[in-house]
C-alpha cells in the first residue's frame, strides 16, 4: 500500500507547461498501520530556546523569601563568613583594638601610680616619725645635763669656755627642732605647764608663772617635757 501512495501522485494540473506543480508528502509511514504519522517538529535554535526560557521565567513569579526566616534558620547573618575584613575595615578594627589595649595599659600604669605615691608618702611619714622618735629619745638622756646648764645660767655659773659650749649645745639641739619653754610672767597653760607650787595675789588678774623651777621642752608640737613652775594668781 506504502508503494501505491508513493508512486500515485496528485493529478497535474491543466496548462502546467514545462513545469508541472509538484506535491511531497512528509510525513512518515508507520509500518504497524496504514496511517501516517505527523511530522516531527524542526529543532529549534539555541537563541530561540534561550528566549522562550526566559519567557517562562519572566512570566512565572518567583517565590517571595521572608528575611526574618533566613535570619532564623542561621542566626547570626555574619557568622558564616569565610573572609576576613580587609581595607578600610580590616584598619577600624586593628584602630579599635589598639585604641582598647592603651585604654588597659593605661588604667594599669594610673594604679600603679597611686599605689607608688601612696607608698611613698607613708614612707616619708614612717621615717619622719622614726627620727622625730630618735631626737626625743637622745633630748630625754640630755635632760639632765640641760637641766644642770640652766641651773648654773641661773646662778651666773657659767663663764669663759663653759659658757660657749652651753651656747653651742642650745644651737645643736635647735637643728632639730628642739625648743625650750617655760619663762617668768608667762600665763599658765597646763597643757604645758607643771604647777609645783601655787600662791594668790590681790594685784594678780590671771595665773601667770612666776618661778620655773625645770624650763620644758618639745619638738615641733609634741611636748617631751612639760615645763615645772611656781604660779601665783588672784585671791
Amino acid at each position: 500500500m506504502t508503494e501505491q501512495n508513493n508512486s500515485q501522485g496528485p493529478p497535474e494540473p491543466e496548462g502546467s507547461g514545462e513545469h508541472p506543480f509538484q506535491f511531497t508528502d512528509k510525513r512518515k509511514v508507520n509500518n504497524s498501520g496504514d496511517q501516517a504519522r505527523p511530522a516531527e517538529p524542526a529543532p529549534a535554535d539555541d537563541a530561540t530556546s534561550a528566549s522562550a526560557d526566559e519567557s517562562a521565567s519572566a512570566d512565572s513569579p518567583e517565590p517571595m523569601v521572608d528575611a526574618a526566616e533566613i535570619q532564623d534558620a542561621s542566626g547570626d547573618p555574619l557568622e558564616g563568613l569565610d573572609f576576613e575584613p580587609s581595607g578600610d575595615a580590616a584598619e577600624a578594627s586593628e584602630v579599635l583594638k589598639a585604641k582598647a589595649e592603651a585604654a588597659e595599659h593605661l588604667d594599669a600604669l594610673q594604679r600603679e601610680r597611686a599605689s607608688f605615691t601612696n607608698y611613698r608618702n607613708r614612707a616619708l611619714r614612717d621615717q619622719e616619725a622614726a627620727r622625730n622618735r630618735g631626737v626625743q629619745d637622745v633630748l630625754a638622756a640630755l635632760l639632765p645635763v640641760l637641766d644642770d646648764v640652766e641651773r648654773a645660767k641661773q646662778h651666773g655659773e657659767l663663764s669663759g669656755a663653759m659658757a660657749a659650749i652651753a651656747e653651742k649645745l642650745d644651737q645643736s639641739l635647735q637643728k632639730f627642732g628642739v625648743e625650750r619653754f617655760g619663762k617668768v610672767g608667762e600665763e599658765f597653760d597646763p597643757t604645758v605647764h607643771e604647777a609645783l607650787m601655787h600662791s594668790t595675789d590681790a594685784d594678780a588678774a590671771a595665773t601667770t608663772v612666776n618661778l620655773v623651777v625645770e624650763p620644758g621642752y618639745k619638738i615641733g608640737e609634741k611636748v617631751v617635757r612639760a615645763a615645772r613652775v611656781g604660779v601665783v594668781g588672784p585671791e
